[in-house]
């Protein structure tokens, strides 16, 4: 009987990690109806962190109410198991709560963030892991910390809050990038969260401000802690909260999709496995640089690895770094609003996982 491991990545705006593992667990049935799928809701820190956290430890789902990117209230969860707390920071300033007219780095803030962090300490959280992705933020992490002082200053000094102290912080993301300069937060991710009517007429000013602003914070603060790790690798992940977290709380950064899988056990789910089917909205030569595809193929070992996605570019790419195929779902007439219609995706990702696993699978010869 064969065993095939379903991992898919959320097709944002459109699918969650489970729909799309469903739908592919599916198209395998149609066309297997006796093999075993193993389907594993999987994120690399950003949408469904959370959710992917919660089927692989359980614990309890905590909801709150907290500010959003523009300091309004709105209910928001993380996941407590005993006394380690998940915190997906797109619950609380993700773009998605956003309109697009309602885009501005220049004014949204991290401030719910800092309320879901100091909620989970006060509850008994010793080891805090972070997933940074979505965010619509690019304060520097200013306004989570702001959000922590005032909860628990006693002083006038970060160092007065003693109850972080013996606090684990962990920061999943595989995003690299420092928090200032030419690959810096602003320059680098800043464009995707103004309205497109905005960056289609120039946003370089605004842009400049942003990283002049995130620069002058890490000069204050290395001035203050005697060291700088705004250069470190994740420092500008999220609109720089990942320089937040490394500077002030000394996080350890992993790559998301490694924390995931070494917590649920990954290679011993799929040492016996036949094929492992992984997949994203988007996959190309960036998929490469550490997104959670690769994650999947690194731990898979000598099981192949198929990647399907909404949008395939340098396939020939894809196939050289190892992927045993790499299809896209969609049918190349179709227009992106029908692709991006939830039931026409879970039928197309159905309909391509069986002509794929009917391919590529050789166990039943």
């Amino acid at each position: 009987m064969p065993k095939i491991i379903v991992a898919i990545d959320s097709l944002k705006g459109c699918l969650t990690s489970q729909e799309a593992n469903r739908a592919a667990a599916e198209g395998i049935r149609r066309v297997w109806p006796e093999a075993e799928v193993v389907e594993v809701p999987v994120s690399d820190g950003g949408e469904g962190f959370l959710e992917a956290f919660r089927v692989a430890i359980g614990g309890e789902m905590v909801e709150m109410t907290v500010r959003d990117p523009l300091m309004r209230p709105i209910r928001a969860a993380y996941l407590l198991h005993d006394d380690t707390a998940v915190i997906e920071i797109a619950q609380a300033c993700g773009l998605t709560l956003l309109t697009e007219e309602e885009r501005n780095p220049m004014v949204a803030t991290s401030y719910g963030v800092g309320q879901l962090v100091a909620d989970a300490i006060r509850r008994g959280a010793r080891h805090v892991i972070v997933g940074l992705g979505g965010s619509a933020t690019s304060d520097a992490g200013m306004g989570m910390l702001r959000a922590l002082v005032d909860t628990f200053a006693k002083g006038e000094s970060w160092d007065d809050i003693t109850v972080l102290k013996p606090v684990r912080f962990t920061i999943a993301s595989d995003v690299r990038n420092p928090l200032c300069g030419e690959e810096g937060a602003a320059h680098v991710f800043a464009p995707q969260k103004f309205p497109e009517r905005l960056v289609e007429r120039g946003i370089a000013e605004e842009i400049q401000t942003l990283d002049r602003r995130a620069a002058k914070f890490a000069e204050l603060s290395a001035k203050h802690f005697g060291f700088n790790r705004s250069s470190a690798a994740g420092a500008g992940a999220a609109g720089g909260l990942g320089y937040a977290f490394l500077q002030y709380l000394n996080a350890d950064c992993q790559s998301g999709i490694d924390l995931l899988l070494d917590t649920i056990h990954f290679k011993d789910t799929v040492r016996d496995a036949d094929l492992v089917i992984t997949g994203e909205g988007a996959a190309d030569r960036q998929t490469l640089m550490g997104k959670l595809p690769v994650g999947i193929l690194r731990q898979a070992g000598s099981v192949p690895v198929c990647l399907i996605a909404g949008r395939i570019s340098d396939r020939a790419a894809l196939l050289q770094a190892g992927f045993a195929d790499a299809v896209c779902i969609n049918p190349p007439a179709l227009p992106l609003a029908e692709a991006m219609r939830k039931e026409v995706a879970q039928q197309n990702i159905a309909r391509t996982i069986g002509e794929l696993v009917l391919q590529t699978a050789d166990w039943n010869h």
